[in-house]
């Protein structure tokens, strides 16, 4: 894996540093020259000592290695958080993909801490962070107030969307400026990828509801607005998941009293196509696109990690687009959690779509800050300000974090196909071992899942790893007719020793069930 040396100087721009550092000294007294210094400090991103090192660890996996934490404090939990609770995981230091847990054990980061540590713990890379404190660069911004840090994070997600190079100011510059439909060049920063959907579904239905008094008549006014959304295998909705503010949990079948109360008003309704069925996808459009319904939407992922991390195909993606387009429906492409672990940052670009919303998050700041996106169009910006307003949405060291993180992962494109080719190829090796237990390998590279025989097959194959060899991997054996499934999402960082190691554990775990 390449390193790579940056310093603040070096992201920021020299002008910008210039006027930070004359402003601090002028605030605290500090010598221009020292803080000059420590802007200019090149960090290195991912030494070599510490890839070689993290190599080493993991035969320590599984292993006590500290005497941890006992009788820690409970906190105080709602019921159902306390229930989910496993303090003996909980972290008390980690470094890459290793964490340290309360019961002084060392755990393999197999989901990437559900998804938000890309680039592991303890990424060096972030140590630009804490020189940005040092230099005295404020974190806390308001919208009106949107720092120079957090403009650039915006211009560089729609760099990287538009597929273009670093320094390419005047095609970067072009994307700004331009009106054309399906063109990713507005960005709205929130704090949570559930406000980031929220933010794009509230935009889809401004289309056809007034946001407030002063909004202009939607062009859809008095037709009832249809979104659709991916179905699980039982024809209903638990396969898709956009997020936990009510709209969105609607979408996938929770609330079931609301979501039928506001169909049978006209108001609000939801419809699941069928997974990868384009047919089906048509269908719907047919039926719902016309009279007193339009289709307001179609949101989905690409791989769906909530349910068995099934990879929607290049065709079903390209037919579903092309048909929206017809039909004025604007697409979500919900990237929380695959943004990042594609060589091209967003996965969308390898599906060489034209989404209208693209939501970002987790993996882009590391872990280090929360810190959410969605990007849009011209076309789709019709909201206020307080449409979708997030008072600390626009944190300047959040946003720094992205700009690490988006330098890494660029330096690394290469390493990150390598490696998740490498893996899912090793995975699928499993299956043809293990062929009564492993029925299919699904997903995407570092987003790779294992199907099995039967739903008590996943769960011991998890417990397994989670227990004994305390590599974190989630069992899917509860949603509707999806088939049981052991997900992983390994680190961005993740060595082809750690995947050897992961699959040497899962082959163990598989050994064990037979």
């Amino acid at each position: 894996m390449k390193t790579i040396s940056r310093s603040l100087c070096d992201l920021l721009g020299a002008d910008y540093i210039a006027a930070v550092c004359e402003t601090q000294s002028f605030l605290t007294g500090a010598d221009p020259g020292a803080l000059k210094a420590l802007a200019s400090e090149s960090v290195d991103f991912f030494p070599e000592a510490l890839q070689s090192r993290l190599d080493e660890l993991l035969e320590k996996v599984g292993m006590q290695v500290a005497r941890g934490l006992n009788g820690g404090i409970t906190g105080a939990p709602t019921a159902a958080f306390g229930d989910a609770l496993h303090q003996e995981m909980a972290p008390l230091a980690g470094l890459g993909p290793i964490r340290v847990g309360e019961d002084g054990r060392a755990y393999f980061i197999g989901k990437s801490e559900h998804y938000h540590a890309s680039l592991g713990h303890a990424f060096p890379g972030y140590r630009l962070i804490e020189n940005a404190k040092r230099l005295g660069i404020c974190n806390a911004t308001h919208n009106n107030t949107r720092g120079y840090i957090t403009r650039l994070a915006e211009r560089e997600l729609v760099r990287v969307a538009n597929g273009l190079g670093k320094g390419d100011e005047g095609s970067l510059s072009e994307v700004l400026a331009t009106d054309e439909p399906h063109v990713l060049n507005r960005v709205v920063n929130l704090e949570t990828g559930s406000l980031a959907v929220e933010a794009a579904l509230k935009m889809m239905l401004a289309r056809f509801y007034h946001l407030d008094a002063t909004a202009e008549e939607p062009p859809y006014a008095g037709r009832t607005p249809v979104f659709l959304v991916m179905a699980d295998h039982a024809g209903g909705r638990t396969a898709n998941y956009h997020g936990t503010t009510v709209l969105t949990q609607v979408l996938r079948g929770m609330w079931p009293g609301l979501s039928d109360s506001l169909e049978e008003h006209g108001q609000y309704v939801v419809r699941p196509v069928a997974i990868n069925d384009a047919e089906h996808f048509e269908q719907l459009v047919d039926e719902l696109d016309y009279g007193p319904y339009k289709v307001a939407g179609f949101l989905h992922e690409l791989v769906l990690m909530n349910y068995g991390a099934i990879k929607l195909t290049a065709e079903f993606v390209a037919r579903t687009h092309a048909l929206c387009k017809d039909h004025d429906i604007p697409i979500l492409v919900d990237e929380i959690q695959s943004c990042i672990w594609s060589p091209e940052i967003f996965l969308f670009r390898e599906y060489a779509c034209r989404p209208d919303f693209v939501s970002a998050g987790k993996g882009f700041p590391g872990g280090e800050y929360a810190g959410s996106k969605i990007l849009t169009t011209a076309a789709m910006d019709n909201l206020n300000q307080f449409g979708a307003l997030v008072t600390n949405g626009q944190e300047e060291l959040a946003s720094l974090a992205y700009l690490v993180t988006i330098e890494f992962a660029e330096a690394n494109g290469e390493h990150t196909r390598e490696i998740g080719a490498y893996y899912h190829a090793e995975a699928i090796k499993l299956m043809a071992e293990f062929p009564a237990l492993i029925t299919q390998v699904e997903g995407e590279a570092h987003m790779t899942s294992l199907f099995f025989d039967t739903p008590e097959c996943a769960s011991r194959f998890a417990a397994i790893l989670s227990t004994d060899f305390c590599i974190d991997v989630s069992a899917q054996t509860y949603k509707a007719d999806c088939p049981p499934a052991a997900l992983t999402k390994l680190p961005l960082i993740s060595s082809r020793k750690a995947v050897d190691f992961v699959i040497g554990r899962m082959r163990e775990a598989l050994g064990g069930l037979g």
